[in-house]
């Protein structure tokens, strides 16, 4: 039996990123939000932030490349008597690393965090979702369009991870599961470059860098899209962005 609509994120960390911005925007359009993620305490600000504004939460500890851990997230919004409508892949970081410095283990730590775990989000999304469809997302990259130099595993992963989100698009659009893959072509002025990189959101300039309540709108639109007219792929980049 079809349980009522509710949003499930994966890939959460502070409010301050694209993951807690994803959430916060879902719980405002009226969904309970389901926000998953290795790191308890950042999931906990998410959570208090969606109640503080009269929404609904709950985080769930989920190691996204871990079939169990994921299936566990699933199982956890069907014991609430809930059904996915929206589910959000916002999960890897972005890694530099010399071409001949790349080994084995660091590839496959990309590969396990991109197509591998979009693979297992993408299947438990689309199981709890027919017959009566849904929204599922994909953050992507601008690597996931191109390699650059330092970032051949980063774009392996990414670009792996775009053509698992193509191909669930043309299997399952037909379906009624709508499948977009959001390409992010410029800095997020997040939680994780103002702790890494001190200064760069203020040296690029005003409205120079990706702003996560702004992209977390976008996805939110991209869910309300008529089937009529559904978006596969879109990039998002600041005005400035050089590409």
């Amino acid at each position: 039996m079809t349980g009522a609509p509710a949003a499930v994120v994966f890939g959460v960390g502070p409010v301050e990123g694209v993951g807690g911005a994803v959430a916060l925007r879902a719980a405002t359009g009226g969904l309970p939000v389901y926000v998953a993620g290795r790191h308890p305490d950042k999931m906990a600000g998410v959570v208090a932030a969606i109640e503080a504004q009269g929404g609904t939460a709950r985080a769930i500890p989920c190691d996204a490349t871990d079939k169990a851990e994921v299936d566990a997230v699933f199982a956890a919004v069907a014991a609430d008597g809930r059904t996915p409508r929206l589910v959000v892949f916002n999960v890897g970081g972005n890694w530099p690393q010399g071409f001949l410095d790349i080994t084995p283990g660091f590839l496959e730590g990309m590969w396990r965090q991109g197509p591998l775990a979009g693979l297992l989000v993408g299947q438990g999304a689309v199981r709890a979702m027919l017959p009566d469809g849904g929204t599922m997302i994909f953050t992507g990259a601008s690597a996931s369009m191109r390699g650059k130099p330092m970032f051949a595993a980063f774009a392996s992963a990414k670009a792996g991870l775009r053509a698992i989100a193509q191909s669930m698009a043309r299997e399952f659009g037909p379906q009624g599961i709508h499948v977009a893959h959001v390409v992010i072509d410029g800095v997020v002025a997040g939680d994780r470059v103002r702790s890494l990189l001190p200064g760069l959101i203020e040296g690029k300039g005003e409205d120079a860098t990706l702003a996560p309540p702004d992209i977390a709108e976008t996805y939110w639109q991209l869910h309300l899209q008529p089937r009529c007219a559904w978006t596969h792929e879109l990039e998002l980049r600041p005005y400035a962005e050089v590409w």
